[in-house]
């Protein structure tokens, strides 16, 4: 057992605090719709980039490359200027949904490089421009270019032209939970020598400006030591901390309020001179009486200036801790501390990963994990009280409270939760999460746990059941994919210590229950077991906005819906066959999910005559269906991944486990011998497979050669042909079929059309930042490979097909999900060429030795070349590479 173990096993007694302390701090909290408080709810509009500089946060913090305590009330982050921005760096800067030709987007570069579990070992990059940073010419040149252009980034601009940028690293050792080294490296990579201003600020979260009755905390001048200065803070609930800078000579020290200035925001009287944007003003405009000569306040920096040789570096070290009088807090043991924790982070790798992996699969693993850890977030949010507003402010305007998110009072978050993008999502998203589970459970079981326990709270799921989707709109619905991962991170834990936690598998299960129920009752209107949906997190898929009221009236039968349904169906069962091994009650429910799944997979088969199911027996292939009003139906030939769905709805039963089951296994008899109308076309338990296992799945599929006349191999035939969804780089979310033949549907007069588009998306559907009209995303692909194998499971070697379809090379399902695996991964690795296809034509990315070992996780990625699209750093869903490396290296060895 590593050392990283060890602290993992520690910090889950309350007295060893390993994860006390961590990256909890957003990328951004303005533009969020917690800080919304308009009519309209305008939330990019409301609180905006230039207002942050200024303006004091209510719901959360931001910053770079920083750290906070577990209820984000102490902060720590960079502040950088290089003599030219007209604003103190604070937080990255990017664009609005309305700003973007493509909706908001990040426009800064930026890498996480390392992280333990407990955060004992951190390890970031930020990359800051020497010239102006063009905030007015990226605006201005985005909103310029239409939807039919690339998006203008920062490299365009120009600014860092011959390298003339600032790497600054930044790592945070924990010598103790609540005693952390901070080490900042400036590198200059520029052919000149060049000035920067660094700023460490520590700073309180402002808890008390709203009303709730909060004492302010203080920080203030401790005493010096002969290593440099300190800050002294105090808060009454978090205690004593202090922050030793190290310096060789006179080191200012500013300090500030973290409050509002309300005079150059809303041209009010301040109720003091020193506020927010102190510190900028003293720095960028000499203005000292800015800041607190008393040397106190709620907000405070420690100024060092450097001026760093070309190609040299220069590295700052300060310490936070609660130990006031160490001898030496920036001495010898510094040096020791960070080695040590350096190497056991090397350590709790080398003990995950298999030895086979190359030396790029182990760099762009061990990236993926640090992404995720690095995107763990202090997320609080109490929608009543967002709602009502702050006694001490003024009060929202009435259409507030009309407005987004008011059917959620009870959400009340205060919790550690992991954000898809803690730039362009920072918030969390159900199905997201379900996905950050699975490579997050390879680190830290504990963690994966906890995040799939609290959104079936009271405090978070809808006394109606509902699970909450997203900041924008928790009642919007995601596809139903928590009982699948609670599933997969109990079978990941027990593969790693021998033992599954089976309290949080029936806690969790139990809840489900509650969601299960609200799916059956408010999606399938007709109670024909065809859901409905709407939304399910796949934007832009659909001709219509499915979030939306249609415009011809009427309801969608959604075949995604209705698969992910069934899938449930099959997760829940899966975990009641679990859980029946102790306690026989579950057997009974087990039975109740087999049957409604048979219902189900009943009405998603049922041909008819007249071309309006969700099977089209000629095309092969699973369409929505659109009812309109007046009884008539039309079916939506739309080649998309709504008609791959039904393929994740499969699993495998072992024969052992019906025999530890004989009622549950009696009961699934009497299903078979008295229901015969319900088998058609259904894969059931009456046929045994390979070592007599038993499969449930939508996609009819029969024992031996792939045949014409399975769903299965149809489905399969389109899936892995190269004019249609297979891609060099995985499979699309979009046929390539619409590039030739776009679907065009006309409704009161006007046009709504589906074309094929690999890149960033031309519609405005959801702010155009999404598209699932074409390229690659990496969740629904692990899902098509889990499902493969597990058709592999039970049909064997002898099921063969096509891969790619009209290749004449014929490969088991397993061979064709390691394929699948493979083309996902390439997206990342090096080509023959030593070009990583995520990077496309961006050259300093491919070839500059600064920056093609980084590695960006783009939200999406090109159908055709692999290209990363999106947000650059959603490692939320994208980081199931890592469990992807995993698997092959496992496989292959």
């Amino acid at each position: 057992m590593t050392p990283e173990h060890e602290r993992l096993q520690a910090a889950q007694v309350p007295a060893t605090p390993w994860k006390k302390w961590g990256p909890y701090l957003s990328e951004r909290q303005w533009g969020t719709v917690r800080e919304d408080y308009s009519a309209s709810g305008e939330a990019w509009d409301y609180f905006s980039h230039q207002q942050s500089h200024s303006r004091a946060y209510r719901w959360g913090e931001d910053g770079i490359g920083g750290i906070c305590d577990d209820q984000q009330l102490l902060c720590l982050a960079l502040a950088l200027w290089n003599g030219q921005d007209p604003v103190l760096k604070e937080r990255l800067f990017g664009l609005t949904g309305s700003q973007g030709n493509h909706g908001e987007d990040v426009k800064e570069y930026y890498f996480y490089l390392d992280s333990t579990p407990t955060h004992s070992y951190l390890k970031c990059l930020y990359k800051y421009p020497q010239a102006e940073y063009p905030y007015a010419d990226l605006v201005a040149e985005n909103q310029r270019r239409g939807r039919g252009s690339m998006e203008y980034e920062l490299l365009d601009t120009g600014v860092f032209a011959e390298s003339r940028y600032f790497d600054v690293f930044v790592e945070y050792a924990k010598a103790a939970p609540e005693d952390i080294l901070i080490q900042i490296e400036v590198v200059n990579r520029g052919p000149e020598a060049a000035p920067l201003h660094l700023l460490p600020t520590l700073w309180y979260r402002n808890t008390w400006s709203w009303g709730e009755g909060t004492e302010k905390p203080v920080l203030k001048l401790g005493d010096p030591g002969n290593w440099g200065s300190t800050i002294e803070a105090a808060h009454p609930l978090l205690g004593r901390y202090w922050l030793h800078c190290a310096t060789a000579g006179p080191l200012p020290l500013y300090f500030t309020e973290n409050e509002t200035n309300i005079a150059k925001l809303f041209e009010a009287e301040n109720s003091s001179p020193y506020v927010k944007d102190g510190i900028h003003d003293a720095v960028i405009h000499g203005q000292k009486d800015a800041i607190n000569p008393q040397q106190i306040g709620t907000k405070a920096a420690a100024h060092y200036r450097l001026h760093v040789g070309a190609g040299e570096g220069q590295t700052v070290r300060l310490r936070l801790t609660q130990e006031a009088h160490l001898q030496a807090p920036l001495g010898d043991d510094f040096d020791t501390v960070l080695q040590a924790r350096r190497r056991e982070a090397d350590d709790f790798y080398a003990a995950l990963t298999p030895f086979t992996l190359t030396a790029d699969q182990r760099s762009i693993q061990r990236q993926a994990f640090a992404g995720m850890l690095w995107s763990k977030q202090m997320y609080r949010y109490g929608v009543q009280d967002w709602l009502r507003g702050d006694p001490t402010m003024p009060p929202p305007p009435p259409g507030h409270q009309q407005g987004r998110n008011r059917q959620w009072r009870h959400l009340d978050s205060a919790d550690i939760i992991s954000m898809p993008d803690t730039w362009e999502y920072p918030w969390f998203a159900a199905w997201d999460l379900a996905f950050h589970c699975i490579p997050l459970a390879m680190v830290d079981a504990e963690f994966a746990k906890q995040q799939l326990d609290i959104m079936t709270r009271e405090w978070y799921m809808h006394p109606n059941g509902q699970l909450p989707a997203y900041e924008w709109a928790f009642g919007d619905v995601n596809p139903p994919v928590h009982a699948w991962a609670t599933w997969r991170v109990y079978k990941i834990e027990q593969k790693l210590t021998g033992q599954g936690d089976r309290i949080f598998l029936e806690r969790v299960f139990q809840k489900l229950l509650l969601n299960f129920t609200w799916w059956v009752n408010r999606k399938d209107r007709e109670g024909n077991n065809v859901f409905e949906g709407g939304f399910l997190g796949l934007d832009n898929i659909g001709v219509f906005d499915r979030s939306a009221e249609l415009p011809t009236g009427g309801t969608l039968e959604q075949s995604d819906s209705t698969s992910w349904m069934a899938m449930y169906c099959l997760n829940m069962l899966e975990i009641a066959l679990e859980l029946a091994r102790d306690n026989p009650v579950y057997e009974d429910m087990a039975t109740k999910f087999f049957e409604h799944f048979i219902y189900i997979a009943d009405a998603m088969n049922h041909i008819g005559n007249d071309r309006t199911q969700l099977w089209d027996e000629e095309d092969g292939f699973f369409y929505d269906v659109l009812h309109l009003p007046n009884g008539k139906r039309i079916q939506m030939t739309i080649r998309s991944l709504v008609g791959l769905i039904p393929l994740f709805a499969v699993m495998t039963i072992e024969p052992d486990l019906l025999r530890r089951l004989p009622n549950f296994a009696e009961r699934l008899q009497w299903f078979i011998r008295n229901r015969p109308n319900l088998k058609r076309n259904v894969a059931c338990m009456e046929t045994e497979g390979v070592g007599a296992r038993r499969m449930l799945a939508l996609c009819y599929a029969t024992m031996g050669r792939a045949r014409p006349q399975d769903k299965l191999c149809r489905l399969l035939e389109k899936l892995l042909d190269e004019s249609e969804f297979l891609s060099d780089y995985g499979i699309r979310a979009l046929s390539k079929h619409h590039v030739e033949h776009p679907y065009v549907f006309y409704a009161n007069g006007q046009e709504y059309r589906i074309d094929y588009e690999p890149a960033e998306s031309s519609s405005g559907l959801f702010g155009g930042n999404s598209n699932w009209r074409g390229p690659i995303w990496f969740p629904v692909n692990y899902l098509m490979i889990e499902s493969l194998q597990k058709f592999h499971h039970y049909l064997g070697d002898d099921y063969r097909v096509e891969c790619p379809t009209g290749s004449g090379q014929w490969m088991t399902l397993w061979q064709v999900a390691s394929e699948l695996s493979q083309r996902l991964m390439a997206i990342f690795l090096r080509d023959g060429s030593g070009r990583r296809p995520v990077y496309g034509g961006i050259a300093p990315l491919q070839t500059d030795p600064h920056w093609r070992g980084y590695i960006q996780f783009h939200e999406y990625f090109h159908g055709d070349n692999g290209a990363g699209l999106g947000a650059s750093h959603q490692t939320g869903w994208t980081g199931l590479v890592a469990k992807l490396i995993q698997q092959q290296a496992e496989y292959s060895s």
